[in-house]
């Protein structure tokens, strides 16, 4: 990570919910939205040509495959199986885990990174706690020992009564009392250099944490067809010339014109928060403020 990591472009299809318990899907490919977004966000996401598709956008690729998943009530498990059709049990350190999962409902709420422990017989899980209703999109990140990282990913949908989220643009994040502004912008096709500052009660945070071998991890969702990128910041813990805050800087460069979702985890006095913004790239028309949600006949907000 001495390096700016460049954003892995990967993403699936969107979802339509599915109803009875918890019903779990695998996405075979994309389908591009090129004028809507999951939570009314305006998409503006210009289609991929299927050769320049990385991986991430079905639950098999390169003869591993995503196997499950199955959401349980408070639990989640699945397998990756390998060419010969086995759980796969081996594979390399990365960012200091051996796999790193990303869950996700389709509107961009819910947003978790999480870790599961591996049990001998190849089986992942974790325990997880989905917040609400809805169809909901998991990304597993890892590399096989002896091959090239992949990234898979499949849907799986929570029954219930859906109630779909929008989010206005933001560039300003507030989370257990810490305020994180964002600085910069998104340029598709270009490198953008952005700047994430941390404070709490008005005094820049200095002493951030080391996560996951660096001082803070951003994740990028794209609008519509949920395209998942992720970077590492500029320098690493220990290197003698990166600061501990306030400022985590990125080198990011998207895809496509759009608007994105962005989730910075990052950690401090032992406890990792996720700050979430909404920035469109220059040039792309900002979503409008979402309208009000009407109160309830019993006039009791939820």
């Amino acid at each position: 990570m001495k390096t700016p990591a460049r954003l892995a472009l990967f993403g699936g299809a969107l979802a339509l919910l599915a109803a009875g318990g918890f019903a779990v899907g695998k996405t075979a490919g994309p389908e591009a939205a090129a004028s809507e977004t999951a939570g009314g966000m305006p998409g503006h996401a210009e289609p991929v040509a299927v050769a320049e598709l990385p991986g991430g956008l079905a639950a098999s690729t390169d003869g591993y495959t995503f196997t499950g998943p199955t959401a349980e009530p408070g639990r989640f498990s699945f397998t990756i199986t390998g060419p010969d059709g086995r759980p796969v049990t081996a594979f390399d350190v990365e960012h200091e885990k051996k796999l790193h999962l990303i869950v996700v409902r389709r509107d961009t709420a819910g947003f978790q990174h999480v870790h599961p422990e591996m049990a001998p017989d190849g089986t992942w899980s974790v325990p997880l706690t989905l917040p609400a209703a809805g169809s909901y999109r998991a990304f597993a990140d890892f590399a096989p020992t002896g091959g090239k990282p992949v990234t898979l990913g499949a849907d799986f949908s929570v029954a219930g009564n859906y109630q779909p989220a929008t989010f206005a643009p933001s560039r300003t994040a507030n989370v257990d009392g810490y305020t994180v502004e964002l600085a910069g912008d998104l340029v598709a096709g270009k490198t953008s250099p952005l700047a994430l500052k941390v404070s709490r009660g008005g005094v820049p945070v200095t002493d951030l944490q080391p996560y996951l071998g660096a001082y803070g991890h951003l994740v990028a969702l794209r609008g519509g067809d949920l395209a998942y990128l992720h970077v590492h910041p500029d320098g690493e813990p220990g290197d003698g010339k990166t600061a501990a805050g306030p400022e985590v800087k990125f080198a990011a460069e998207v895809p496509s014109a759009g608007t994105y979702r962005l989730f910075l985890d990052f950690r401090h006095g032992g406890v990792v928060r996720t700050a979430e913004f909404t920035l469109a790239t220059a040039g792309t028309p900002a979503a409008p403020a979402p309208k009000p949600e009407p109160e309830p006949a019993d006039g009791h907000g939820h």
